[in-house]
């Protein structure tokens, strides 16, 4: 588009000697530029919203103008008194509760099973210079506070007697602990506690080396690097079966989400991806690519679905490329779509406002549904009863809004009606499969560790440290899904797997460990010493 002249405003008189072609040139151009202002407004608001708006996708719908505020309630000519109690020097106004009087500073907030419980016992100074038989212990009070100590480290020093024998005169000595490692000076514990530390609590090696060096401990970053990548190696074959385990459920939900990993030029990095799959028996893997190609779904699921399977995504063309292939069933999400009138909104508030009133109706449904615990066929009836003309009202009205052509196609609101109206049968699937979810929230909240921690993985160089990354969290985020204690999960199977059968292996992913050794979990020196 040639750039506007600057040129001064022409007289009414010079306009009317324009040639028609001029006229109509002018007005193309002028319809041109009001195309480019609207984009770039739309671009600005979305740019504003990134940076100092409200991030959540939540309505605020608009209160019922009938219906006062709380700073509109009528104030009162006289004010309550409150009861006081007289103190030296003044007045104190009493609690508005009774929680400082009843406060029990005894009572748990705590586990005792799995806090560890220092005891300190207070003299009581009314005792001093009495004899023991000057007063009488007639109870005690107890009170808790929460500690910490810096940077918890243990050293376990392990001494083994040499003896000889005099019958024999031979030397023995035992052997010293087998560790998860051959010949590494870290214990179980301390590598369990370093994988947490990075992928679930997002804490950096070198944050951990330096405070490693705080608490007296001298070791090598690269050190801590190798046992982070060692142990990682000893899980892959979970994370195999974890995922086969995935491939095999009849509905599975998928996605993409960036890593920068490899080196992709001096000081440069690549642009790669997860593709977390999340299957029906709630288990997580993050398979790793260094794209995003249509071919990386194929690698993940393979070519023979399950039968009567359904793939549930995001408008990707990937997914509808896979299930076309396939013959899989693709479904696709209804917060995807939300967010696209969402993104409307400030173009066309009312007509966007529509749109997300009959999308937050099919959410008022799902609601009820998991109010009233339904599933199977009373799920699928009651979709069909109460959801279903819903959807149909909505396709109705988006096909109308797109006959009536009142809008630029490059409009914010066009691209949400025709992303709607363009996967309409997808959107529909949920109804009749109750078992299909309406959206991929699920998966979204289960890969939230990715770029929560994509701050951590900076400095994963090689695709094969990213890989690592996705074995480690998809065990770690399956272990959430099944609320397993993941300190107490690696532990014990770090010790496991290189004595449990191969061909067993299936049953050390979270979901069955949890029912074959979840109740007498294998645990680690220290903390048999602290039982």
């Amino acid at each position: 588009m040639p750039a506007p002249s600057s040129a001064p405003v022409p007289t009414l008189a010079e306009a009317a000697q324009w040639a028609p072609e001029r006229v109509v040139e002018l007005a193309q151009a002028h319809e041109d530029l009001q195309r480019q202002v609207q984009t770039i407004q739309h671009q600005l608001e979305w740019f504003r919203r990134q940076l100092f708006g409200q991030k959540s996708e939540k309505r605020l719908v608009s209160p019922d103008p009938a219906q006062m505020h709380l700073g509109e309630l009528p104030i009162p000519d006289t004010q309550p008194e409150l009861a006081g109690k007289t103190v030296a020097g003044h007045t104190r106004r009493a609690p508005r509760t009774d929680y400082a009087q009843d406060k029990d500073e005894s009572a748990l907030f705590f586990d005792e099973t799995r806090v560890p419980i220092e005891t300190i016992t207070l003299a009581n100074p009314e005792t001093e210079g009495l004899a023991a038989d000057q007063f009488e212990v007639i109870g005690e009070k107890v009170s808790h506070r929460l500690a910490q100590r810096p940077g918890s480290y243990v050293i376990l020093k392990y001494v083994r007697p040499v003896i000889k024998r005099r019958d024999t005169q031979t030397i023995h000595c035992p052997a010293a602990p087998a560790g998860v490692l051959e010949g590494s000076r870290a214990d179980v514990s301390f590598l369990v506690g370093l994988l947490l530390d990075k992928f679930a609590w997002h804490l950096p090696l070198y944050r951990q080396h330096q405070r490693l060096a705080d608490a007296g401990i001298t070791v090598s970053r690269a050190w801590l690097t190798q046992l982070a990548a060692q142990a990682a190696a000893l899980l892959v074959p979970i994370y195999e079966a974890q995922l086969a385990s995935i491939r095999a459920s009849r509905v599975k939900a998928m996605d993409e989400t960036p890593i920068k990993a490899g080196r992709a030029g001096p000081g440069k990095m690549k642009a790669c991806y997860f593709w977390p799959v999340y299957g029906e028996l709630h288990e997580i893997c993050f398979p790793f690519f260094d794209s995003r190609a249509h071919s990386n779904v194929e690698k993940v699921l393979g070519l023979k679905p399950t039968e009567g399977g359904v793939l549930l995504s995001d408008g990707y063309g990937a997914y509808e490329t896979y299930a076309s292939k396939t013959g899989l069933t693709h479904a696709q999400c209804w917060t995807h779509c939300r967010r696209e009138f969402i993104n409307a909104e400030a173009a066309e508030p009312e007509l966007a406002a529509k749109a997300l009133e009959f999308i937050g109706a099919l959410y008022t449904v799902e609601a009820k549904i998991r109010d009233d615990k339904l599933k199977g066929e009373a799920k699928r009836e009651y979709r069909l009863d109460h959801a279903r003309p819903i959807v149909a009202a909505f396709f109705t009205w988006v096909q109308e809004r797109l006959d009536a052509q009142g809008l630029l196609p490059s409009s914010p609101l066009t691209k949400a009606l025709i992303y709607a109206h363009k996967r309409r049968a997808a959107l529909e699937v949920f109804l009749a499969d109750p078992d299909v979810p309406i959206d991929t929230n699920h998966l979204e909240r289960a890969l939230r560790p990715i770029p929560l921690g994509r701050k951590n993985w900076m400095f994963s160089w090689t695709e094969l440290g990213a890989q690592h990354v996705g074995v480690v969290q998809s065990l770690i985020a399956t272990c959430r899904l099944h609320e397993l204690d993941p300190y107490d999960y690696l532990v014990d199977v770090l010790q496991r797997v290189d004595q449990h059968p191969a061909a067993d292996v299936a049953q050390l992913t979270p979901r069955l460990w949890k029912q074959h050794f979840g109740k007498a979990p294998l645990r680690s020196d220290i903390s048999r010493r602290a039982a």
